[in-house]
């Protein structure tokens, strides 16, 4: 049975440091491409000032992950709803992760999307902008892994985040669901964000980084780097999750949800004893498969879920 892709990306890490040679590691699954997908319902970010093409996206198909995409310039948000009469009133973007040059989109997209409106909860999957990548199969596949290897060890610090323009689309997101709560039935004080790996970066440098208007109501912040840096005593509140073998992001602690008790802010801490990278909504036989239910019972807890009142 072929690995997820993320936790055989986090697994070939060693062995991509030990050899000269930096083409996709043995073990990944190989990616083969795919017709992109119909998205009928995906709202330009930006409106009619939405920059870029989907022309310029290679969609591929990553072993148990699924579709995924490279060289996103156009950005998109696609609503999933729940079902007529059944939302709760909570509202969450969902960032996928993929070292922002490529987007998990199946894996921490559309399929957490799909999960959290079950739950009541009003979806959207932000496709945002990356860093390209040569088009040429070989040559993308080379320069994704040097690039990932360059920041191994301080992802927070790195390029590819800094070069990112997924912040600036999160932000517009966070702004478009507020600005349209109505049509979508949320309340505009409740809507967060989840993120999974560089997007769960993403979900942080928002939280921080933004004027406290634009900051998310809560961030689901889902083996993401747990670096510490300092929190404002505004922060929202964080859910913070990471499997204890991640090997991409090798355990140093929790010391951001140390920075966020600093400030007194809400936060909580899943350490999971396996599940390694990239185990979207949980690998089979771990503890990970319950990260999405204790999400949404975390945000019950905060008082997030209540109806909204008519």
């Amino acid at each position: 049975m072929k690995r997820r892709f993320g936790i055989a990306l986090a697994g070939a890490v060693a062995l991509v440091l030990s050899t000269p040679v930096l083409a996709q590691p043995a073990g990944v699954p190989k990616a083969t491409p795919a017709a992109a997908p119909a998205e009928p319902d995906a709202i330009p970010l930006y409106g009619d000032q939405t920059p870029g093409s989907s022309a310029t996206e290679i969609w591929s198909s990553i072993g148990s992950s699924g579709l995924t995409v490279f060289n996103v310039t156009r950005p998109t948000l696609t609503p999933v709803l729940p079902k007529r009469g059944k939302g709760n009133g909570s509202a969450v973007i969902v960032a996928p992760g993929g070292a922002f040059m490529m987007l998990s989109m199946e894996h921490e997209g559309w399929k957490v999307a799909r999960a959290l409106a079950d739950r009541g909860i009003t979806a959207f999957v932000l496709k945002y902008r990356l860093v390209e990548t040569p088009k040429d199969p070989a040559e993308g596949t080379r320069f994704f892994w040097t690039q990932m290897m360059k920041e191994i060890g301080r992802p927070m610090d790195g390029e590819l985040l800094r070069q990112s323009k997924a912040p600036e689309d999160a932000r517009a997101a966070i702004a478009m669901v507020r600005a349209n709560a109505a049509q979508w039935h949320v309340d505009p004080a409740r809507v967060g964000i989840i993120g999974f790996s560089a997007g769960a970066m993403t979900a942080r440098r928002v939280a921080l980084d933004s004027d406290p208007a634009a900051r998310p109501a809560f961030v689901g912040y889902i083996y993401g780097p747990q670096d510490p840096e300092p929190v404002p005593a505004d922060a929202p509140p964080l859910f913070d999750a990471i499997a204890l073998d991640d090997a991409l992001f090798p355990s140093k602690g929790f010391a951001i949800a140390q920075e966020w008790l600093k400030a007194r802010r809400p936060v909580e801490v899943h350490g999971y004893q396996k599940g390694n990278h990239g185990f979207g909504l949980g690998s089979p036989g771990t503890t990970t498969t319950l990260v999405l239910d204790e999400f949404v019972s975390w945000l019950a807890m905060n008082k997030f879920l209540s109806p909204v009142k008519k």
